[in-house]
């Protein structure tokens, strides 16, 4: 009979402690989507303001109006927008390359020439995120710079799978080239091992 009582016991206490664990975890998932939700809402507000900047900023290039110098450009800031029409692409350009940053956009890399300056240029990008496209890239696909000073096209000349502490990929070079970096492989869960490079030549 006491057997029994502790029996029941146990059973009513394993119930209780799993409907609360459910509770728990249907909480912690709830708050995580709510999250998720928000940056990426936020993301979106912030990629439709920064693109009514680049607006502003080439209408004010256009009236001749003094433009901000390069000594001027701080982490965030709006440098320009870039283009993969046949993938859809389409996202605003922002100095650096912080987290805070390639939550917003994607980023200027640091040492690379500026967009729509002559030089080797290099932009990064998170692989689940803007640059998530870049899976079905292929050579020969156009992709397009718009800066407050201009337009430049760009056409892909190679895709390459490399080692993080490749640094190669972004020397400095004499002709007006394009480098697009992001994480490899595109559906890996955590910190990717690998580096998806994509360099394109100024048409």
């Amino acid at each position: 009979m006491i057997s029994t009582i502790k029996q029941r016991s146990f059973t009513v206490r394993g119930r209780l402690f799993i409907r609360w664990a459910g509770s728990i975890l249907f909480i912690i998932g709830a708050l995580t989507l709510s999250y998720v939700a928000l940056t990426l809402l936020y993301a979106k507000h912030y990629q439709q303001a920064a693109d009514s900047t680049l607006e502003k900023q080439i209408y004010a290039e256009g009236q001749h109006k003094a433009a901000s110098s390069q000594a001027a450009i701080k982490e965030g800031d709006v440098l320009g927008r870039i283009e993969i029409p046949r993938l859809k692409l389409r996202v605003v350009i922002l100095e650096g390359t912080t987290a805070h940053t390639l939550r917003l956009g994607v980023g200027h890399i640091a040492g690379t020439a500026f967009p729509g300056t002559t030089g080797s240029i290099g932009i990064a990008g998170h692989r689940d995120t803007y640059f998530h496209s870049l899976q079905d890239i292929r050579r020969n696909d156009d992709i397009l710079i718009q800066t407050e000073s201009g337009s430049s096209r760009y056409e892909v000349d190679w895709i390459r799978i490399t080692d993080p502490a490749d640094g190669g990929i972004l020397a400095p070079t004499a002709d007006s080239g394009l480098t697009l970096v992001t994480c490899y492989p595109f559906h890996y869960i955590g910190a990717a091992p690998e580096r998806f490079v994509i360099h394109a030549h100024k048409q």
